[in-house]
């Protein structure tokens, strides 16, 4: 089922995420359809926070994208396919502090606004599977970049609090109507 993305400036996407401590089929269930709503909406990432759900539950789909990263998942290097779409749960993000990457990032939540952000581009992320099951993954690139936009919006921290003041500048008037536009919203 294909869920609502909320937009920015509604109070959800602030919100941290609970822990998750229940792996059941409805969690299983909540997964699948973040899934479905991120590929309906052409994403490669969703956070709960970003359907209205402050628990640290994300997903993650690279299988598309045309960038270069590498994986380690669980001390192996599987095909994409064999464990995406990936969903992560409590995950706990490590960052290779060298070197970073400057890379322009969008966000379901910010339709058609993209800016550059600076990320490690190394990283290693501990987290379950829908099932309670713990797995390592290491990755760089595209994928790491996703996984730590994803994990931030679990921890209320969006993307637009990791820009550089200037970048930030530049967008701003496309900030402003979406502020407003999510208020009006809001109201009906």
């Amino acid at each position: 089922m294909v869920l609502k993305i909320v937009h920015f400036n509604e109070p959800g996407l602030r919100k941290k995420g609970a822990k998750v401590t229940v792996f059941d089929a409805a969690l299983s269930r909540l997964a699948g359809d973040m899934v479905e709503t991120m590929h309906a909406a052409e994403g490669i990432g969703l956070a709960a926070q970003q359907i209205g759900q402050a628990i640290q539950l994300c997903v993650v789909d690279l299988r598309p994208a045309e960038a270069e990263f590498a994986w380690e998942y669980d001390g192996a290097r599987p095909p994409l396919e064999l464990f995406m779409p990936l969903a992560l749960v409590n995950p706990e993000v490590a960052a290779v502090p060298k070197p970073t990457t400057v890379y322009e990032e969008g966000c379901l939540s910010f339709p058609r606004i993209r800016g550059d952000v600076v990320r490690p581009d190394e990283i290693t992320v501990k987290f379950q599977d829908t099932s309670g099951h713990p797995h390592v993954l290491r990755c760089t690139g595209l994928l790491s970049r996703c996984v730590q936009h994803e994990v931030d919006h679990l921890n209320g921290v969006l993307y637009i609090d990791r820009m550089e003041k200037d970048v930030l500048a530049a967008i701003d008037p496309e900030l402003k109507a979406l502020k407003k536009a999510t208020r009006e919203a809001a109201k009906k």
